[in-house]
C-alpha cells in the first residue's frame, strides 16, 4: 500500500505533456508559492496545513509536521523536491517547476491561495501567499485599474455556512508615484497624487468571514494605468500650471490589515459583502445600497 501510494503522488506530480510547453523565464519565488498553495488545497492528507514558505539557500521549501513532509524548490536545478513522510529520508526530485507550473494551468488546476477570491482578478495581477501573509504584484507592469473604490484586492472567497464574524479590511498606501501628470511649479504638491491615494487608502467589510481572515496580512505593489479614466473627467477642459503627457500610470504599495467589528454597517467601509449570500452593498453618504447581484 505504502509503494502504491507513493506512485500515485509521483504520477500525480509528474508533467503530462499537452502540445507544446513555452517554458520560457520565471519567477521562482512566485512560482513555487503557486505550486505549494496548489498541493496544500489539492493533497491535504501530505500537506495538511498551511505554512509558510522558509528559504535556506538554494531552498525554498515548508514543512509540515502532522505529516512529518517536507517540499520545496531547489533554485540551483529549479527541480521540485520532497522528503519526509511516504518519500523516506532522502529528497525525491519530483520534476521541473515550469513543468508543474504548467500542468496545474493546462489541467484546470486550482492554484489560487486560501485566502482571497483571485477568479476575477484583474489579468497581470499575481498573487502569492506565505503563511499569513499574502503578496499582490504586477511586476512593475500598469495593468488596467480596477474602481479600487469598489475593488476589494483580497475578497473572501464564498463560504458555505455563516461564522458571525465581521471583519473589517483597510489597506494603507505606504509609498506612490503619479507618472504623466506634471505640476509646472516643482515646489507644489501634485494634488491628482492626493486624490488617487485617498482612493487606495479603501476600506471593505466582510459578513460571515473566516476567522483566519482576521490574521492575513496582503502587501500589494502595483500599478495601474488611469489614463482612460482621468481623459474621461478632464477631457473638456485645461489645467494651468499641469502639464499632461499620457499615458498616466499611478505606482502603489501598500498593505492591507484587518480587525473584527460588531456590525460592519456601522463603519465607515467603502463596501460592505456577505461571504455566504454574495450580497454586496455600497456605502452612499453613509447610507448603505445594496447591489443587484
Amino acid at each position: 500500500m505504502k509503494h502504491r501510494t507513493k506512485h500515485l503522488i509521483l504520477i500525480i506530480f509528474s508533467f503530462v505533456v499537452i502540445g507544446k510547453t513555452n517554458i520560457g523565464l520565471s519567477d521562482t519565488t512566485t512560482d513555487t508559492e503557486t505550486l505549494l498553495n496548489w498541493v496544500e488545497n489539492t493533497y491535504p492528507d501530505f500537506f495538511p496545513s498551511r505554512q509558510a514558505t522558509q528559504e535556506i539557500e538554494p531552498w525554498l521549501f515548508r514543512h509540515y509536521p502532522e505529516s512529518g513532509v517536507y517540499a520545496g524548490v531547489n533554485r540551483n536545478d529549479n527541480g521540485v523536491y520532497v522528503l519526509g513522510g511516504i518519500w523516506g529520508n532522502n529528497p525525491t526530485l519530483i520534476a521541473q517547476l515550469p513543468d508543474l507550473i504548467s500542468q496545474i494551468e493546462n489541467l484546470g488546476g486550482n492554484g489560487n491561495i486560501a485566502a482571497c477570491d483571485t477568479t476575477s482578478v484583474t489579468e497581470g495581477i499575481t498573487y502569492s501567499q506565505s503563511g499569513n501573509i499574502v503578496s499582490v504584484t504586477s511586476k512593475g507592469q500598469c495593468q488596467p485599474a480596477p474602481d479600487l473604490n469598489n475593488s476589494n484586492l483580497c475578497q473572501i472567497p464564498q463560504q458555505a455556512t455563516t461564522s458571525g464574524i465581521s471583519i473589517l479590511s483597510s489597506n494603507t498606501v505606504t509609498s506612490s508615484r503619479l507618472e504623466g501628470i506634471i505640476v509646472d511649479n516643482p515646489g507644489f504638491p501634485n494634488p491628482f497624487q492626493s486624490i488617487a491615494d485617498s482612493t487606495a487608502n479603501v476600506r471593505h467589510c466582510t459578513i460571515n468571514a473566516t476567522a483566519e481572515s482576521v490574521s492575513v496580512v496582503v502587501n500589494t505593489d502595483l500599478c495601474f494605468d488611469i489614463t482612460s479614466e482621468f481623459t474621461a473627467l478632464f477631457s473638456d477642459f485645461s489645467i494651468d500650471g499641469v502639464t499632461i503627457t499620457p499615458p498616466i500610470q499611478y505606482f502603489f504599495t501598500g498593505t492591507y490589515t484587518s480587525q473584527v467589528v460588531d456590525d460592519c454597517f456601522a463603519t465607515d467601509a467603502t463596501t460592505v459583502r456577505d461571504a455566504v449570500t454574495g450580497d454586496t452593498w455600497i456605502n452612499q453618504s453613509g447610507s448603505f445600497v445594496k447591489l443587484n447581484n
